[in-house]
């Protein structure tokens, strides 16, 4: 059995990316992590090009990572919340898996599980549910392939204003407009996802629950 995790996250060994290495590590199983930023993946034309063949028409690394989902006997999917959406490299990921859902559905039936990293802080009720979001993309497409979705991983992120150089200054900071206007970039500090023991926690169980889905399928 293997569990497949991918990751949208552009930034290096992120946040995202050791949320999702904990789960897969959880396992116990084998496991591949990909992370997009090392492949390319233009979002869906819409085409319907892929209904008799399942696989999509256009010659990128969107054939590659469907054909690696299809294999797969589940899939954790991390991605962040820019803008208060899901970020687009998960999104074109999520749209190229398309192919996979004509006459065959070859991804229905297989556990799945959805990993968010989001900068909005849960508790501002003027600020959009940027988590809720991210997660919802996630959920609502494994849903709509017939998917087992396990359950979710909330990492709390940082807006890119910690480390510009003007997230004390600007008058764009995200950081005032998610914490206030006397809010600075030290005050603020860095969110690390293994301060975070809720998270960490989520991250183990979802790993576990999604072995324990696989090895109770087993004959």
């Amino acid at each position: 059995m293997k569990v497949l995790g991918v990751s949208g996250s552009p930034i290096e060994n992120s946040n995202t990316d050791r949320a999702l290495k904990l789960a897969l590590q959880s396992t116990g199983l084998k496991t591949e992590f990909i992370k997009l930023t090392n492949y390319t993946v233009a979002p869906c034309l819409a085409c319907l090009g892929c209904v008799e063949t399942n696989k999509c028409i256009i010659q990128d690394d969107g054939i590659l990572l469907a054909e690696k989902a299809k294999e797969a006997d589940a899939l954790i999917i991390a991605g962040f919340t820019p803008y208060s959406s899901l970020d687009a490299r998960t999104k074109a990921f999520i749209e190229r898996l398309y192919p996979l859902r004509h006459i065959h559905g070859y991804m229905a039936g297989k556990p799945g599980a959805a990993i968010i990293t989001c900068a909005v802080p849960a508790d501002n009720e003027m600020l959009p549910p940027a988590c809720d979001f991210g997660i919802n993309a996630i959920k609502f497409y494994m849903m709509e392939e017939g998917m087992e979705f396990i359950g979710e991983v909330r990492v709390k992120g940082n807006v890119p204003c910690i480390k510009c150089g003007h997230g004390d200054g600007c008058n764009m900071s995200g950081i005032k407009m998610l914490y206030g206007m006397e809010a600075t970039v030290g005050s603020v500090g860095v969110n690390t996802f293994e301060e975070q023991a809720e998270a960490m926690k989520a991250a183990v169980e979802i790993g576990k629950k999604i072995a324990d889905k696989l090895k109770s399928k087993q004959p």
